[in-house]
Order: structure tokens, then sequence, then C-alpha cells
């Protein structure tokens, strides 16, 4: 039998405590199932609905409390969370396994040629700079030339960040080798996360009051979001990319591989793409997504307005992006 559904839920906030990092776990394992880029327009936009629907008060006959949450992680995982707007497919943290698998494993596999390298890097990289932009922070409109701008400018200095590891190892062990795409993914997402973001870095983010009341823009709480993200696509690289050069190492030094080499690509994208599964929302879970801090540290004329417009407030919030 079902029961009423309480209309008290709050479906702004996670199902899942996010002040511990187990419940941050279970929100972006659910977030980034990779079985969501499967979703069709239809069932988001029905899901859509429900979220709509039930913000307003109006509730679906025989909803149950699990459909709506499910429906709410469902539209998490298609719409910006500042914007609404249905972000990019490719863009989504849903997409991250599926794409990151095959280029990460591509780019671990043809990694020995100056051509092979500037070809994968740059699809890796004009692929961050897609989910780095779908998921920024805030919603301010980025223009085409900015948008523009901040691409090329990302991936250029990536790709070349690649190509200088690449020429520094070329006389080292092929092991050591097999690691300097991460390197060069590591050093690239310290330039194109910032770059595609620079916009929040000049004019701020949205900050709020723990009533989600907005207080204005803050490129202090900018930094603090980027430096997050930043070290979170680090660490989630990190698995799939450290790992896999060990064990192929090994493989192909067996008769398996030296009999059919053509697997190699396979292996590798399969073991990458293994990593990520994990990787993926547990690096997302490091830091809460609606990050947080005290007025003190925001900058002085910040500071002095909210504290002139809300006297009581200590804290203000803010979403970090992804």
């Amino acid at each position: 039998m079902t029961t009423e559904i309480s209309t008290s839920i709050n479906i702004k906030e996670p199902r899942w405590d996010q002040g511990t990092f187990m419940g941050r776990a279970k929100h972006f394992f659910t977030v980034t199932d990779p079985r969501n880029v499967l979703l069709t327009n239809e069932q988001l936009e029905n899901a859509h609905k429900v979220i709509s629907d039930y913000r307003q008060g109006v509730m679906s006959p025989g909803l149950t409390e699990d459909e709506l949450w499910r429906a709410k992680y469902i539209f998490d995982s298609a719409f910006h969370p500042d914007t609404g707007e249905k972000m990019i497919l490719i863009g989504r943290m849903s997409a991250q396994v599926p794409m990151n698998m095959t280029i990460t494993g591509c780019m671990m596999t043809f990694y020995k040629t100056t051509p092979a390298v500037v070809l994968w890097q740059w699809i890796n990289q004009s692929f961050n700079a897609i989910v780095n932009y779908t998921n920024r922070s805030g919603d301010a409109p980025l223009s085409v030339n900015q948008l523009g701008t901040a691409y090329v400018s990302a991936t250029t200095g990536a790709v070349a960040t690649a190509l200088g590891l690449n020429a520094l190892t070329k006389h080292i062990s092929p092991l050591v080798g097999r690691l300097v795409p991460f390197a060069a993914v590591a050093a690239a997402n310290c330039i194109n996360i910032p770059l595609m973001r620079q916009r929040e870095l000049k004019h701020g983010i949205p900050i709020t009051d723990e009533n989600d009341n907005r207080l204005g823009e803050s490129t202090t709480a900018a930094k603090q979001a980027i430096s997050q993200v930043v070290v979170s696509r680090i660490l989630m690289a990190s698995p799939g990319m450290a790992i896999p050069p060990f064990l192929m190492n090994t493989l192909e030094k067996k008769a398996f591989l030296k009999k059919f080499p053509w697997m190699s690509a396979p292996i590798q994208v399969v073991l990458v793409g293994f990593c990520l599964v994990f990787a993926t929302p547990l690096c997302c879970a490091l830091f809460p997504q609606k990050s947080s801090m005290s007025v003190s540290r925001l900058e002085p004329e910040l500071q002095e307005k909210i504290r002139a417009s809300h006297p009581g407030v200590e804290r203000i919030y803010f979403n970090k992006g992804l």
C-alpha cells in the first residue's frame, strides 16, 4: 500500500548528509552514474516537471518518496544547479566515466610520438574545457568571444605542457614514460580549469546565506571553489592514470599481448574505466558542492556590505562547481 508523500521533503538539498564524506559519496555515486547518459529527453523533462511541480506544492498522483528522489537525481544529473539550463551531454558528470576511460586509455596507449601526444592531449583538453564550462559556478553567461579565448588559451597551454614533459622524458625508462600523460594532465588541469572559469576569478561567483538569500558575488569564494575543483580533478585522474601503467608494463611482457598487440588499447581503456567508476564520485565527494566560508575571509568591501545589510550572517555559501 502506497503511503502519501510528505510535502516537507527538502529536495533543494541532496538526500544524504553533505556534512560527511560518506553522505557526499552516496550523493555523487548517484549523480555520476554512467547510466544517466542513456536517459531520454522525455525522461529528463518528466523529472524536471516532477521536481518543478513539487517545489510549487503540486504532486503527481501516486508519487512515492523514492520516485521523488529518483526524479531529483535525474534532474541534478542533467540540469545546472545555478542556471537551471540543460547541460551539454558530454559535459555532464555522468558522462565522465565513458568519455574519460576512452580518451585516457588512448592517451596512455599512444604516447610515444609527438603527433599522437598532440592529438590525444588536444582531444582530452577540449573535452575538459567542455566539462569545466558545463560545471562552472554561477549564472552569468559567457560571451562567444570570452568562451573562445578561454578555450584556445586553455587547450594551447595544456598541450604545450604535455609536449614539454614528453620531451623531458625521452631517455628514461618505459614505465616512467607511461606516467607522462598523468603528469601532463595534472599540470594541464591547473591551467585549463582556471582559464575556462576565468570570468568567476574576475567578477566573482554568487554567494548566499544559509537560507539561499543572495548576498553578492565574491572573487575570494571563486578562488576557493576553483582550487578545490583542481585538486579533486587531479586526484580523480590519479588511479586511472597511475595504476594501469604498472599493470600494462607487466602484461606487455606476456605472451598474450605479444601475440595480440592490438589488444593493448582495449585492455587499457577497460582498466581506466574500472578505476574511474570509483574515482569519479569519491573525488567529487572530497569537498561539499555547496561550499562555505566565514564572512571575515571575504573581500573587505563585501564584508562591509553584508554586515550592513545582514548583520547576523557569519558564514556564506556558494556552489563550487564540479
